[in-house]
């Protein structure tokens, strides 16, 4: 018998209140990376936001299924952020003397998931993660004991509840889960707005306690810009996103969903994490050089949102992506621009962008115009 679809259903604004927690996060894992740019700290900034995505993902997947319109459910979900919260404020010492900050935190938010699934989920739902929750609570656990062990066995256990985390799905299947396709693409496009939205925030932050100059107005200017060309990216084709979930068999729908809003997205945050660290490093250099590390970051991190945006098309099957894909390797070419002047590396990039969007709407078939902004 197929799975019925469920009912059309948007995004609510306490999911929305819910989102600036991220806000938070994002903030603090940007600021991390980018005080921190070595090879160590990368590791640290990535299995920390691999962490975080896994709960926060699973809090869309929630919602998805249960609306928290009562008092309790919202009550709930309140708790859920302060976990959020604990986590983000202690992200920037979580591998030295706030892991247990971050153990707890990640506890609380998974304790009101499972809570949440098993209160108000009803019989299908608490069937479908009858064998999920037992997993989450173990990543959790094992999350929460290496918060209060030193070095190398907090690494090995976070490393362990993440590489859980992942192959939970696979454990236990999540075909039971029924997905509504148009709030799972609006709740996911929610997030990648806010980590845009953070950003935008460090050009801000960068400029702090630098003089106001012609190169601090450009850099600003093209930092600007390829934040939302980024977004341009991601969202030039969300209604197809949308189209092409729904049309995926209602069994094979949550597998689709976890495919490319589980593995890509993990991509597409680092992605935008990356290179809002970046950009607050070039706004700081405005009329200057970066460093190796720095100017690296920045191209590498445009590099992983590409290809992530690949394997996101390559799931859903919406194309285009071999100009996406030559783009991730074109960044790449800019960081000697970047070592020779922060300036030049930025409109490099924004140059890269800026031509395979143009080379994707000639193959296309279709002209820059526009008449294409009308209804």
């Amino acid at each position: 018998m197929a799975v019925p679809s469920p009912p059309v259903a948007r995004v609510s604004t306490l999911e929305l209140f819910f989102d600036l927690v991220f806000v938070f996060a994002a903030t603090q894992l940007t600021a991390t990376l980018a005080n921190h740019l070595t090879w160590a700290g990368t590791a640290e900034a990535v299995l920390m936001l691999a962490t975080i995505m896994w709960m926060y993902s699973a809090y869309a997947w929630l919602t998805n299924a249960i609306v928290p319109n009562s008092p309790g459910r919202r009550a709930l979900m309140l708790v859920g952020m302060a976990g959020f919260l604990i986590m983000a404020q202690a992200i920037p010492a979580a591998f030295t003397s706030a892991g247990w900050a971050f153990g707890l935190g990640y506890f609380v938010a998974n304790a009101v998931h499972t809570g949440l699934f098993a209160l108000a989920g009803g019989p299908g739902m608490v069937r479908a993660f009858r064998t999920l929750a037992p997993l989450n609570l173990l990543s959790a656990t094992i999350i929460l004991v290496g918060g209060f062990t030193p070095g190398g066995w907090r690494w090995g256990l976070w490393i362990l509840a993440v590489l859980i985390q992942r192959a939970s799905p696979y454990i236990d299947p999540v075909d039971r889960f029924i997905i509504s396709p148009s709030h799972f693409v609006e709740r996911h496009g929610l997030i990648i707005i806010v980590a845009l939205g953070e950003s935008l925030v460090v050009i801000g932050a960068g400029a702090a306690g630098v003089e106001l100059d012609l190169p601090l107005v450009v850099v600003g200017v093209l930092s600007l810009s390829i934040a939302y060309l980024m977004w341009w990216i991601y969202f030039g084709d969300d209604e197809r996103a949308e189209s092409a979930l729904e049309a995926v068999e209602p069994r094979q729908r949550a597998r689709a969903a976890f495919n490319a809003y589980g593995w890509a997205y993990l991509g597409l945050l680092l992605g935008i994490v990356a290179v809002a660290a970046g950009i607050k490093k070039a706004v700081g250099h405005a009329s200057g050089h970066l460093e190796l590390p720095q100017a690296a970051l920045l191209a590498a991190g445009l590099a992983v949102y590409l290809l992530s945006d690949v394997a996101f098309r390559l799931v859903l099957r919406i194309g285009p992506v071999r100009f996406r894909a030559a783009a991730a390797v074109a960044v790449l070419a800019t960081i000697p621009a970047g070592i020779a002047l922060g300036l030049a590396q930025l409109a490099a990039l924004l140059a890269v962008l800026t031509g395979m969007l143009y080379l994707e709407d000639r193959a296309g078939g279709r002209r820059w115009s526009y008449q294409r902004l009308r209804p």
